[in-house]
């Protein structure tokens, strides 16, 4: 054979070689063949496989829930990045029905419109109850009411009120829908949350709706107040007015303490008047309470093993420490246990 046709055939026989070489190493790089990495295809040195990231939005109020629970997890597994955020439930689940989160926080069970929009975007989801909270109604610290009625409130809130700036203004409306008609004479100021808030929605609802569909009118709020997503924004304006009105989680009403004035709530004029505390949340003795909740995509879940031990871990510590650490009201152990089968079942 002459040298250079010999040289030829071991560049060939070289390129084959390498090509080989090649395929084996693609094989392992996805973890099906290679022996270094263990049957569930995390690397042996104990690396996650990385189903993906985590990406939770919604509620400000379940948002503290989430974040503990985050945090926690993510102490324990460094490798999972996992993003919370709470601009509100609203638009939560619009970012959550278009497919761009894997957990939506919500503070009220979602919408029958909005369950639609996840449908039509095939999007399947677990509801999974997490806690209870109530709603605080307030005030600044010198507000010399110490109860409100549901009149009362639909009397400062509804559409109805829209343009009065003085407690008095509604007081002709406050004795059409059953109040006393003895609100002072002190300017109303308003700060309170959006329509992209859950707290907001779970107001409307448990407040105000009996009445707006009563008198025939519009089931929403009043709209000539300052709004925000920010529930420490609400706070911080209310507390530096006594003729203040707003209302946030009772977490945050809670955390805010002695700088606000919260109100006892009566259903009924003339009522029981009862102060929001975890106890009369819990047994919903309390006018405004709520549940909360967080969904998760199915599809992402199946897709995603991280997911999948993010919740599991939520519906360990979360439930059972998170909850209680931002000052919610954790749920029975019925309820936990519902929960729990709720997930798994999925």
């Amino acid at each position: 054979m002459k040298l250079r046709s010999f040289f030829t055939l071991l560049f060939a026989l070289a390129l084959v070689a390498a090509a080989c070489g090649s395929d084996a190493d693609t094989s392992a790089s996805d973890g099906s063949t290679d022996e270094s990495a263990s049957a569930d295809g995390s690397a042996a040195d104990g690396g996650s496989s990385g189903g993906g990231d985590i990406f939770i939005s919604g509620s400000s109020t379940v948002e503290p829930i989430s974040v503990r629970v985050a945090d926690a997890f993510t102490a324990d597994r460094p490798e999972v990045n996992t993003a919370v955020e709470g601009p509100g439930t609203g638009d939560g689940f619009q970012k959550f029905c278009a497919g761009e989160t894997d957990i939506s926080d919500a503070s009220r069970a979602i919408k029958e419109s909005e369950a639609e929009d996840c449908a039509a975007n095939g999007v399947e989801f677990v509801e999974l109850k997490v806690g209870i909270d109530g709603i605080a109604v307030m005030s600044g610290p010198g507000n010399p009411l110490s109860c409100l009625s549901f009149a009362d409130m639909y009397s400062l809130t509804s559409p109805e009120a829209e343009g009065f700036e003085n407690w008095s203004d509604a007081n002709e409306l406050n004795l059409e829908v059953g109040g006393s008609g003895d609100l002072p004479d002190a300017p109303l100021t308003i700060t309170a949350p959006g329509e992209e808030s859950g707290t907001f929605a779970s107001f409307i609802e448990i407040v105000l709706e009996d009445t707006l569909d009563e008198r025939g009118q519009e089931i929403t709020t009043r709209f000539d107040y300052q709004s925000s997503p920010n529930d420490n924004v609400i706070i911080n304006n209310v507390s530096s007015d006594d003729s203040s009105f707003g209302w946030v989680g009772y977490a945050f009403a809670e955390e805010a303490g002695d700088s606000i004035k919260v109100f006892e709530i009566s259903e009924e004029e003339g009522g029981e008047c009862i102060a929001p505390t975890p106890a009369t949340i819990a047994d919903n003795s309390y006018p405004i309470s709520r549940d909360l909740f967080i969904y998760v995509n199915k599809a992402k879940a199946a897709a995603n093993p991280d997911l999948v031990d993010f919740v599991d871990f939520y519906m360990d510590y979360g439930l059972k420490t998170a909850v209680a650490d931002a000052k919610y009201v954790p749920l029975d152990d019925a309820a936990m246990a519902e929960t729990v089968s709720a997930w798994e079942g999925r």
